[in-house]
């Protein structure tokens, strides 16, 4: 049972009330995200993100850390390219607890100067770790090839300067800017009593006033560009990104895009992975995505090979974008993408967690609701037709990005050059 509510102060409040359930999970979703930040700000959405857990003018982050293992939940969040989350999950009993502590950590967190020393430490780690890790690597730099300077192209976690030089003043500033009540969306699914919680929801978000209109950002729909960018760096594999203009998340064609994606490279009976790994032995893993943002977005095939394979490899994913986009699909793989398509949704859809994510998501990219039914009936009526049509006019080789990472040969990927 959906239901919507817009609080005095401009908050939208969307829940889903599951009964079968035991569970609620509660989430809070700003509306801003790395790519609202200016070059200078870069990783300031994922660094609030963080310090929001470490302590309010009530609590210690140890005493936050010693509620929420009381409560039997989970507490955590996540940054995004446009959006920042918070959220917890807990016991339906809970509820009103959870809320609480939720509202005392958005409100009323006292970023501490000794605190944010502390955590600049913390986020360097973990902007050390992306350089650690090959596959994570390359899909940054990926990014920050297609997009070139638009902020969508930057690393949510920001450079090591940005995030060595901030101050406390910069995240208070940033976060007066950003964290409207026009801007920010309540999202709660699982087992509760409406009534209720309307009234929760009213007594710990519904402060304060909304400055300005929704939405705030001045967003720019960001240009792809194609063409080859290696970086030679010491590992056993090589990692490749290889990257088609997609569509934004509200897209009309978006469900014969999901289509495509999961005939190419979405699941384990995909032509990449089949024709690539099955068939050759030349990968362990191969598989592709897609990206969807509110103005714009992406194909993305990623795959790890040995370095004397990587321009068969590439050959290979090349082979199957040309034949998808020249000669359309096979009823038959349509088909099982649609019984794929349709599993996985459902499948993804049965915790209060995924449910909440799905809500928020919904009231931000379309400002409505779309039911489970209506989804299932978007991909039922994918046709092969409508399939062709799309694969013409995306999966076009002139404008195709690839990224290489690892020890690669000098006179690697020159024919793609």
């Amino acid at each position: 049972m959906y239901r919507k509510l817009v609080l005095d102060n401009g908050v939208r409040v969307v829940t889903e009330r599951m009964p079968t359930l035991k569970s609620v999970t509660v989430g809070v979703w700003v509306n801003t995200g790395s790519r609202d930040e200016q070059p200078s700000q870069a990783g300031y959405s994922h660094f609030i993100e963080h310090m929001l857990f470490k302590g309010t003018s009530s609590r210690s982050s140890a005493e936050i850390s010693r509620e929420i293992d009381a409560l039997g939940g989970e507490m955590n969040a996540f940054t995004s390219r446009e959006t920042t989350t918070y959220y917890v999950k807990v016991l339906d009993q809970q509820v009103d607890r959870a809320l609480e502590l939720l509202s005392d950590l958005f409100h009323h967190s006292r970023f501490a100067p000794k605190e944010i020393e502390k955590e600049k430490q913390v986020v360097l780690e973990e902007i050390r770790m992306v350089q650690d890790d090959p596959e994570d690597l390359v899909q940054e730099l990926h990014m920050g090839q297609v997009l070139k300077r638009h902020p969508l192209g930057r690393s949510i976690l920001g450079r090591e300067q940005t995030i060595s030089g901030l101050r406390r003043r910069d995240l208070l500033d940033y976060i007066e800017t950003y964290y409207d009540p026009g801007q920010t969306v309540i999202s709660i699914a699982g087992n509760f009593e409406q009534a209720k919680l309307d009234r929760l929801v009213a007594r710990y978000f519904g402060k304060g006033s909304s400055a300005k209109a929704v939405p705030a950002n001045g967003r720019r729909p960001p240009e792809m560009y194609g063409g080859v960018v290696l970086k030679k760096k010491r590992l056993e594999q090589v990692h490749l990104c290889l990257g088609l203009k997609g569509v934004e998340a509200g897209h009309q064609d978006r469900y014969a895009l999901y289509a495509l994606n999961s005939i190419l490279g979405g699941s384990v009976s995909s032509r990449l992975f089949q024709e690539v790994r099955e068939k050759r032995g030349l990968v362990y893993s191969i598989y592709s995505f897609l990206s969807g943002y509110s103005d714009g977005g992406m194909i993305t095939i990623y795959a790890a090979t040995r370095p004397k394979e990587v321009d068969r490899v590439v050959d290979l994913v090349c082979r199957q974008i040309r034949q998808v986009g020249v000669k359309g699909i096979e009823r038959k793989e349509l088909e099982r993408a649609k019984v794929q398509m349709k599993g996985s949704l459902m499948l993804s859809l049965e915790s209060s967690h995924s449910r909440m994510s799905k809500l928020a998501k919904d009231e931000l990219t379309y400002g409505r609701h779309t039911s489970l039914d209506d989804m299932l009936a978007n991909i039922d009526r994918v046709s092969v037709e409508q399939v062709a049509k799309v694969a013409r006019q995306y999966f076009k080789l002139d404008s195709l990005a690839i990224t290489g990472l690892g020890p690669l040969a000098p006179n690697s990927l020159q024919a793609h050059g």
